[in-house]
């Protein structure tokens, strides 16, 4: 099987997936980042009644038109205790933020532009006019406005509004479900000290982070070693759980002790593709296995990182209903880099400031895929497509963010 383009895989992938329809009602507490399923109306008026924007005195516009008119104030109106009666000709009531504006009241005089008198009676500073400082009833939304879309991903702002209209729970998509799976005899968990050959196994902890930023629930099927009869037991897991997506880490090429294509084959997988024309990360592995989509990352935890970037996320928006990142962006390169073979590069860099409005962007000497902590200082992989001429220092290039 030839080298599969980036872009043509990540087509099959995402042509082969359909958005996820179930839904659920979750609280406000819970929908934060959750992707709102059906149109949302009000269930009420807001604000339910004329109310006022500031600190003062309710009255009737015609009584303070000329500096220095008279008014009996005759009660309070406060947020929460409105004033029950009716503000007659040279009357007015102290009214606070918030609070009902009394009957036959049209307008508010400032607390700052009133002087209060020793009879109860203020003198007015400023001639007011009709309607000043209050907010009309209904001014934000009427009840059975829809407020809030179908297909907006739910943040501070919309559960805000959500709340103001009168609905504590909300309906939102299901999250897509993605189980991890890392296999090879040499992986021991975080905390634990390593026997000879052995290293830790640290893809789990950032796909499973990817995941999560796009709106996943995980469910971490642990560490699993090159035994087929265990790799069987785990995925059967993975389908019982439930899951939407079952992501493997590694043994996912021919090899002697690669042993997931196999055995997820006598499984009964669905083979799409394995092999993209990319570096790093040329071993992927897509197919699906009944109603689950099957991801087989490389086990080099560069390679698995970038392919989650470049084809889990696009995957689990798609599911989710949501709007992928914007990661793409231009910069001007400050080293020159050489001409490229048949194979789509992702090159370490960091963005350094630049000129003309443009970010700059330097690459890492060192590229080998196994160096973690490069990666992990860098803010961004240069794109560099198959068969690329050389580029010279100051020439721009696609770079991809990894913190857009």
């Amino acid at each position: 099987m030839s080298l599969l383009p980036v872009e043509d895989a990540l087509a099959r992938l995402l042509a082969g997936a359909r958005p996820i329809a179930d839904t659920e009602e979750v609280s406000l507490h819970e929908a934060n980042g959750r992707v709102l399923a059906t149109d949302l109306a009000a269930r009420l008026t807001q604000p339910p009644f004329d109310a006022s924007a500031m600190d003062g005195y309710a009255l009737r516009a015609a009584d303070a038109a000329e500096v220095g008119s008279l008014l009996t104030v005759i009660g309070e109106s406060a947020a929460g205790y409105g004033y029950s009666g009716q503000i007659g000709p040279g009357e007015a009531v102290r009214i606070f933020t918030g609070a009902p504006v009394p009957a036959g009241a049209d307008t508010i005089l400032l607390q700052e532009d009133a002087e209060k008198l020793v009879d109860g009676r203020i003198r007015t500073t400023f001639a007011v006019t009709v309607g000043r400082h209050i907010r009309p009833r209904g001014q934000d939304f009427a009840e059975g406005d829809v407020a809030l879309p179908a297909g907006i991903r739910l943040d501070f702002r919309h559960l805000t509004l959500a709340a103001a209209m009168n609905h504590a729970t909300l309906p939102v998509f299901r999250r897509p479900k993605i189980a991890i799976l890392a296999t090879g005899d040499e992986l021991v968990s975080p905390g634990t000290a390593p026997g000879p050959s052995q290293i830790i196994g640290s893809n789990t902890f950032g796909i499973a982070a990817l995941a999560r930023d796009n709106g996943a629930e995980v469910i971490d099927l642990g560490i699993v070693p090159d035994d087929r009869d265990l790799l069987l037991q785990a995925i059967e897991g993975a389908r019982f759980s439930g899951a939407d997506v079952l992501v493997t880490l590694g043994g996912a090429s021919v090899g002697d002790h690669d042993l997931v294509q196999s055995t997820l084959v006598s499984a009964g997988l669905e083979l799409d593709f394995w092999r993209i024309a990319m570096r790093p990360g040329k071993p992927l592995m897509v197919g699906r296995l009944g109603e689950m989509q099957v991801m087989g990352l490389p086990g080099n935890p560069i390679s698995s990182l970038v392919c989650g970037l470049l084809f889990l996320e696009p995957l689990l928006c798609l599911f989710g209903q949501r709007q992928p990142r914007q990661r793409m962006a231009m910069a001007r390169s400050s080293k020159a880099l050489p001409a490229n073979d048949k194979r789509q590069d992702y090159v370490r860099a960091r963005l350094i400031a630049g000129r003309d409005d443009m970010p700059a962007v330097e690459s890492f000497g060192k590229q080998d895929s196994s160096m973690m902590r490069i990666f992990a200082q860098s803010d961004c992989l240069i794109v560099r497509p198959p068969h690329a001429p050389a580029v010279e220092a100051g020439d721009t290039v696609p770079v991809l963010l990894l913190r857009p």
